[in-house]
Parts: structure tokens; C-alpha cells; sequence
């Protein structure tokens, strides 16, 4: 791949992070569970797009229409994320599902 060890040991680390964050957010009894009707609409969309981000890449699809209210809210946070590699958007998602976590 041209990744020097730094770089993939940097990518392992980054992956591992997201899943364990991953593996919160799907549980029933954590802590981001206990915080979540805590957050913001914000708050959520930032977790949403960065998720996207990490496991999908840029928008790759068309903005929703005007009537869809919610569409357009997570088009736009996805949006917002537009250019930032899979990596940098794992280490992102897993700082703030941390961050939330403490709310």
C-alpha cells in the first residue's frame, strides 16, 4: 500500500478506536446510551457525518428535498465533513462518542 509502519500502526489504532466507540453507542446500558437524550440535534449529527464519513467517504449522493427536514440536516452535516480522509474521521467519531459520553 506505500504506508510506512507508523502509518498503518496509525490506522490499526484509528480502526480499533472507532469500533470500541462503535460498540458503545450500540449498547443499551453504556454511557453514551445514559447521555444521549442529553445531546444536542447537533450533537448527534456531528456522531451521524462522522460515522459517514469514516465508512462511507465524501457525500455521494443528491442533497433530500425541502420537505424532508431531517434528510437535509444529516446531508448537511455529511457535507460538512466533505474531504477529510476515513482515518481522521474514525479518530474524530471516537473523540466526540467520548466527549458525549461524559455529557
Amino acid at each position: 500500500t506505500g504506508k510506512s509502519k507508523w502509518e498503518l500502526h496509525s490506522c490499526d489504532m484509528s480502526q480499533a478506536r472507532f469500533d470500541a466507540a462503535k460498540t458503545e453507542i450500540e449498547k443499551k446500558d453504556g454511557e453514551f446510551a445514559a447521555n444521549f437524550a442529553k445531546m444536542s440535534n447537533d450533537q448527534k449529527l456531528v456522531i451521524y457525518a462522522l460515522f459517514k464519513q469514516s465508512t462511507v467517504g465524501d457525500v455521494n449522493t443528491e442533497r433530500p428535498g425541502m420537505l424532508d427536514f431531517t434528510g437535509k440536516s444529516k446531508w448537511d452535516a455529511w457535507e460538512k465533513q466533505k474531504g477529510i480522509s476515513s482515518e481522521d474521521a474514525m479518530g474524530k467519531y471516537a473523540d466526540a462518542v467520548e466527549e458525549y459520553k461524559k455529557l
